[in-house]
């Protein structure tokens, strides 16, 4: 008996020295940085840098060879439309010439009735346009369509503004064209009579933008004197990669950012440019870029002509979505899979993911808000893992 007592006491101490031997030998825990699944607005963007333009940029030439006299107007001066900003004593014209400038009168005039017509388009797609958006808007009141369609009528209405705009902007430009060719026949005169001067005129009302030589020196026609822009309408021009302006749409919101100013200004995007150019990356990695034009929302402020900005163009948003940490997912076998951190455990869970952002990831499936996932998980964490938390 006293045999049997001592050989349990025995095991019963082996026991205790095991388990004691196993608990300090255990592993620690590892220490992991963990995030909670969560609902909330969630946005997906596009961004790079870009520079402010004028709408309307207008380079000015020498209509005529001959002596150009010095011009008086300097960079950021502001001219009427129809103003003379420059003077040209032009150079005799033979018969030949005399004949060329008036096949180029012919032409201008052409060009001057061309664009007239398009401006009529334009105003009557502009019109077209109204009458349509106030369609949609009493549907939209009736209940018959959704607010969206509105959005997209009054956005259609914008750009067929702009665009009867411009179309008035190249007629003016034409007029101003065939003024200029038919001067340069009235200071020749019909013994080419040289002693008269070739006013050059603005094209519109606006600022200087650059004269590039102020000297009085010999021309060449279609020397460039000087560039006039409206800088009361900028827009923004945005170089994307071509992979990802693909993603971008007319009426997509953006954000203009780092341009100097304390909030970011607010712009719409009207046109996506069908082409792409080729450009080489700071690294010398050839590039295809692709612009991303965009009318600004806010007042431009004290923006200017080739000023450089920091554009984020938002591809897609939702004001309640069930997002998390983007380093909390990672890919595996399955897709994607998570870290849940349950009850001082890690366990591994296969997720289904929707859009991304380089911050957040939209969870559509294999976790519920207010679970714990684990960020940045590495490969020694595995599944069932003891874990402490940061």
């Amino acid at each position: 008996m006293k045999t049997s007592l001592r050989t349990l006491g025995y095991a019963a101490g082996a026991l205790a020295i095991a388990a004691l031997a196993a608990w300090a030998l255990r592993p620690e825990p590892l220490e992991v940085e963990v995030a909670r699944v969560s609902r909330g607005p969630m946005e997906v963007t596009v961004e790079d840098r870009g520079e402010m333009r004028s709408h309307d940029r207008f380079t000015i030439v020498a209509p005529v060879a001959g002596r150009l006299m010095r011009i008086e107007i300097h960079d950021g001066d502001r001219v009427d439309e129809n103003e003379i900003v420059a003077n040209i004593a032009p150079a005799p014209l033979g018969a030949r010439e005399r004949s060329e400038w008036s096949a180029r009168v012919a032409a201008a005039e052409a060009l001057h009735r061309e664009a007239e017509e398009h401006a009529r388009r334009a105003r009557e797609d502009l019109a077209q346009a109204r009458r349509e958006r106030e369609r949609v808007e009493r549907l939209v009141a009736d209940g018959f369509v959704s607010a969206q369609a509105a959005d997209k009528a009054r956005s259609d209405e914008a750009a067929a503004a702009n665009e009867a705009d411009a179309a008035r902007f190249r007629a003016r430009s034409a007029a101003a064209e065939v003024r200029v060719a038919r001067s340069a026949l009235i200071a020749q005169g019909a013994g080419g009579d040289a002693t008269a001067l070739v006013p050059v005129r603005a094209p519109i009302a606006g600022r200087v933008l650059r004269v590039p030589d102020q000297s009085e020196r010999v021309v060449a026609a279609g020397t460039p004197l000087m560039t006039i822009g409206d800088q009361s309408r900028l827009e923004a021009v945005i170089e994307l990669l071509s992979s990802e302006a693909v993603m971008v749409a007319p009426g997509m919101p953006v954000r203009i950012e780092g341009w100097g100013g304390p909030e970011p200004l607010r712009a719409k995007v009207r046109l996506v440019e069908p082409f792409a150019f080729t450009k080489v990356s700071a690294l010398g990695v050839e590039e295809k870029r692709t612009n991303v034009i965009a009318d600004l929302v806010d007042p431009p402020g004290p923006l200017g002509d080739g000023y450089r900005i920091e554009a984020r163009i938002v591809v897609w948003s939702e004001p309640d979505v069930l997002r998390a940490p983007a380093s909390a997912v990672y890919r595996c076998a399955e897709g994607w899979c998570a870290f849940v951190v349950d009850d001082g455990r890690a366990r591994r869970r296969v997720v289904k993911i929707g859009q991304r952002n380089s911050l957040e990831v939209q969870l559509l499936d294999g976790v519920t808000e207010g679970e714990t996932l684990v960020r940045h998980p590495g490969n020694d964490l595995e599944d069932g893992a003891r874990v402490a938390t940061r």
